[in-house]
């Protein structure tokens, strides 16, 4: 959406800060021997509180109150009592909303205690390249310039990014023009960032594959070869210099 008056600026503020500071709380809840649905639970709770509903639930009937994926699960993990969180495993929590007519979408991986598999490089690369590429958004840039940075940076810092999966416009409803904001290079893709319109931003590192497979249960996107992926995710406002970042409350910073 683009940003026309004041009130639709305190709307998008609300809303982001209600997903942000949802995830930022899930994260510090999450330990070792808790469920899944648990953890969405908790999120369910958040949500609640603030008087928001769940975005994915609200608009395609997600079988969940927020996207809790596990190691290779790349998104759209579906919580669930039989999926036990582990110490050392890679989670990532994707939380999106509406309140008063408004949406906002942020998500982020973590290492759940301790670094078993030695995960936190991929982490830390994940969360700087999407605050790097935040830093180079404006109106007038073109999209695929800022897929041409995560993906040249994340090959020299050893990884590969995911093709299939994109960012995306957001405001009004869940998705929105721009349709896809890719973590890669597009060459076809002309499209340019606009002042004052809203768009959530993601980077997708993988430690080895390149596209996301579907799962089979109608949702969830895995790796097919067992490599892990890092998600992290913005809600921003486009402006002529740098970004308002809406869901600054998740704490994801580098």
């Amino acid at each position: 959406m683009s940003i026309t008056t004041h009130a639709e600026l305190l709307g998008i503020t609300r809303v982001s800060d209600v997903v942000g500071d949802t995830l930022k709380q899930m994260r510090e809840y999450a330990r070792p021997g808790m469920s899944t649905k648990e953890l969405d639970d908790f999120g369910r709770s958040l949500l609640q509180k603030y008087g928001a509903q769940s975005a994915p639930k609200l608009m395609y009937g997600f079988p969940g109150w927020t996207c809790i994926s596990i190691n290779n699960e790349v998104a759209h993990g579906i919580p669930s009592a039989k999926v036990i969180l582990k110490e050392g495993d890679l989670v990532n929590i994707d939380v999106s909303a509406e309140l008063d007519g408004f949406f906002a979408d942020n998500g982020g991986s973590f290492i759940l205690g301790n670094d078993k598999r030695n995960l936190s490089p991929l982490i830390e690369t994940s969360k700087r390249l999407l605050m790097e590429a935040i830093g180079c958004i404006r109106g007038g840039v073109r999209i695929s310039e800022i897929g041409r940075h995560i993906e040249t940076e994340a090959r020299r810092s050893g990884f590969k990014v995911i093709k299939n999966l994109v960012g995306h416009g957001i405001g009004r409803s869940l998705h929105e023009e721009p349709s896809e904001i890719p973590c890669f290079h597009d060459r076809n893709n002309m499209r340019r960032f606009k002042k004052n319109s809203v768009v959530a931003i993601e980077t997708f590192i993988s430690t080895g594959a390149s596209y996301a497979a579907e799962k089979g249960d109608g949702w969830t996107y895995i790796t097919r070869d067992g490599s892990f992926v890092a998600q992290h995710e913005h809600t921003i406002l486009i402006t002529d210099t740098h970004p308002v970042i809406l869901t600054e409350k998740n704490d994801i910073t580098f």
